[in-house]
């Protein structure tokens, strides 16, 4: 029997251990402990950010931003197709209109050259997704949304340790945000930061996280918020974690590489790219595209993939083509070639902080007879 190699583990074998027996010890375990603040103090610090606001997952993280930010009926988003559902949801929650754009077939990131023709009167925000390893190029971003008066919503939930032109993911635009789910160079299990430089965006989300408690009449409400709070643990963790994220992120490089050189001569793939003029791909993921000359798709390569012990994910499904969206009458008659082709023809291979060497040989093989075998 052949053993099945997952498409992630975390590594855990740092001081998450100790700091977590200190929650159990001190009976510290809710939101109100120490190892909160220490979180979001070192990882404001580590993005060279004024706020950071722990919550309780990447989505939340997401939502409270959208509130936060007043984005409301008729409001216009701009933002990728090819992302996580997270991304839209508290924007349709909250009356607005999310406005897609394709991706760039070489990042897999939105194609910032498309943003500008979609900006109306309406357009409040533009959302950038760094996405699978590479980051968005943000600086035309930035000089859009400067020219239009327009905020920047960043989401660098798989950027860990990533930069843009020698600055940290997560430091630009008005508000960013993080996910610290298992799978990610970071995780506390579930987990999310939000972080801005603005203090009244920072108020407003550490309010919106707590349930918009008031602090000298804390059960009248002016508004209504979420319990979105981070716990001791899931913090103690993170702390853990973020002190060895340099060593995760070279750690993913290395696997990132050793894949592209046991992969680069398999014919009808396309592999990650390597670097831009602007960053070095961290690998969050170790995503493949497969072309239409093998007449195999994602799926079909995901089964038998999993037939043969490996473990596989597949890309993101364009919000364009989403079943509830479709239900909501949105985003009728649009196509979006680039973010369709790699839906149906991308997936990713296993590539956690915890594989080992011969794993990583063990999926390059059973990868490789399969896209040579006879399809």
């Amino acid at each position: 029997m052949t053993d099945f190699i997952p498409v992630n583990a975390p590594l855990l074998d740092g001081n998450e251990k100790k700091y977590l027996l200190e929650c159990i010890e001190t009976g510290w375990i809710s939101s109100e402990g120490p190892f909160v603040k220490k979180f979001e103090q070192k990882f404001a610090a580590r993005l060279g950010r004024k706020h950071a606001i722990a919550v309780c997952n990447g989505t939340a993280a997401i939502d409270a931003t959208i509130e936060a930010l007043g984005i409301g009926p008729g409001d216009e988003v701009i933002m990728p197709t090819f992302t996580i559902i997270s991304c839209i949801a508290q924007i349709l929650r909250n009356g607005g209109k999310p406005v897609l754009v394709d991706s760039n077939p070489l990042t897999w990131n939105m194609d910032v050259t498309q943003i500008e023709a979609k900006i109306t009167p309406r357009t409040k925000a533009i959302m950038i997704v760094h996405t699978y390893g590479l980051p968005v190029d943000v600086d035309p971003v930035l000089d859009i949304a400067k020219r239009y008066g327009l905020k920047v919503i960043e989401d660098a939930a798989e950027m860990h340790g990533q930069t843009y032109k020698g600055k940290p993911c997560g430091s630009f635009g008005d508000i960013s945000i993080f996910s610290f789910y298992s799978n990610k160079h970071i995780t506390t299990g579930e987990g999310g930061m939000i972080l801005t430089d603005d203090d009244e965006l920072a108020e407003a989300c550490r309010s919106l996280r707590n349930l918009c408690f008031q602090p000298h009449k804390r059960f009248v409400h002016e508004r209504l918020g979420w319990n979105m709070r981070m716990t001791n643990m899931q913090a103690a963790v993170g702390l853990a974690q973020l002190e060895r994220l340099d060593e995760f992120v070279e750690r993913k490089r290395q696997m990132g590489r050793l894949y592209t050189e046991l992969l680069k001569d398999v014919e009808g793939v396309q592999l990650p790219l390597a670097k831009t003029d602007y960053a070095e791909n961290v690998y969050w993921v170790y995503g493949v595209i497969l072309d239409e000359s093998l007449r195999i798709d994602a799926e079909e390569a995901m089964k038998r993939l999993a037939n043969v012990g490996v473990g596989t994910r597949p890309f993101f499904y364009p919000m364009h083509q989403q079943p509830v969206l479709k239900k909501m009458g949105l985003f009728e008659n649009e196509t979006y070639p680039v973010a369709e082709r790699m839906y149906q023809r991308g997936f990713y291979i296993p590539s956690g902080l915890n594989m080992t060497l011969d794993q990583i040989y063990q999926v390059a093989e059973r990868f490789t007879a399969l896209i040579k075998s006879p399809l």
